[in-house]
């Protein structure tokens, strides 16, 4: 499972500096009160609480103070090969730098090791302007001058764009793990409630109302009516579905709990509560144990359900 989304925040004076810098192959600290430079710069000093007086460039080389081997890279990082990540102090600066270091193997990484930085072709003004570090003493040529700013009109850099991504391994339940196999089939498996017969899809293994195991697995139609919806106009990044389009809890019917989904195959002022609505599967080759099976939930035509017979799911 992936919960992912993308952050966008202001830098302010400081860091809007020093993202500029990286942007222009200059990396910047921050001079403190008691001449301690750090890099990456401060926004506040930590001894008296007041943003720097005087931001000083250091680097691009620097010594790496400790270090780790990633063997297997994960999505998303610095490299797509084995590398580490360490810790660099670099010249001119008392504090250090965490990024990642290319050295070819674990073997070749050491503390103690001299590292500079290895500039991304392209600079937007973010940390990965920084493509990597790589070992200095196998390099014979000097280090990079900086260039012109990357951007044409030479603006500083205010903004940061952040993808926030968190990917986990989720271990089904028995009872979820019924619900699961029973969509790569083409089918909606709910459990019952022993104690007051409630259907719920899919199930926790427990009914929240009793507190007692579910029993008995109860095979539901595909069909449902719409009780609550939200209309979603609002554009983001990495969206799917183009807005407006339509989030709606839909109640299967015999099913005691509404579950949320896409409302398609109308225009979304069409939808209201009440709706009678069918699930629209994907083509079955492209079927898996996840509820992606279903697309969307469309229009039926039928007559809207009487606001009493769903009242109680709301």
């Amino acid at each position: 499972m992936e919960i992912a989304f993308d952050y966008t925040r202001s830098l302010g004076p400081v860091l809007s500096q020093f993202m500029t810098g990286l942007r222009d192959r200059r990396i910047l600290g921050a001079r403190g009160a008691d001449g301690t430079v750090h890099a990456p710069p401060f926004e506040y000093d930590p001894v008296t609480s007041l943003p720097p007086d005087e931001l000083v460039e250091v680097g691009p080389v620097g010594t790496v103070l400790t270090w780790t081997w990633l063997a297997e890279p994960l999505p998303g990082q610095p490299l797509d090969r084995p590398f580490g990540w360490a810790l660099i102090r670099l010249d001119g600066a008392d504090t250090a730098m965490l990024h990642a270091v290319d050295a070819g193997s674990a073997a070749a990484m050491r503390t103690g090791m001299r590292v500079r930085a290895r500039w991304a072709a392209d600079r937007t003004g973010s940390i990965r302007d920084i493509a990597c570090f790589e070992p200095y003493a196998l390099l014979s040529e000097p280090p990079e001058a900086p260039t012109e700013a990357a951007s044409a009109d030479g603006e500083p850099v205010s903004m940061t764009l952040a993808p926030v991504r968190l990917r986990y391994q989720h271990t089904a339940s028995p009872a979820e793990s019924i619900y699961l196999r029973g969509l790569a089939e083409g089918r909606l498996i709910g459990q019952r409630c022993p104690a007051c017969g409630k259907v719920y899809i899919p199930s926790r293994g427990t009914c929240p109302a009793d507190g007692v195991p579910t029993d008995g697995e109860v095979e539901l139609p595909d069909t449902g009516t719409v009780t609550t919806f939200s209309v979603v106009n609002v554009g983001y990044p990495g969206q799917q579905v183009t807005p407006p389009y339509v989030a709606a809890a839909v109640l299967l019917d015999g099913a005691d709990i509404a579950f949320q989904h896409l409302i398609l195959g109308c225009e979304p002022a069409q939808v209201r509560m009440g709706m009678r609505v069918r699930a629209v599967w994907l083509p079955r080759e492209e079927w898996d144990t996840t509820f992606r099976n279903i697309s969307h939930f469309e229009p039926t035509g039928e007559p809207d359900a009487p606001y009493e017979s769903f009242a109680r799911f709301l």
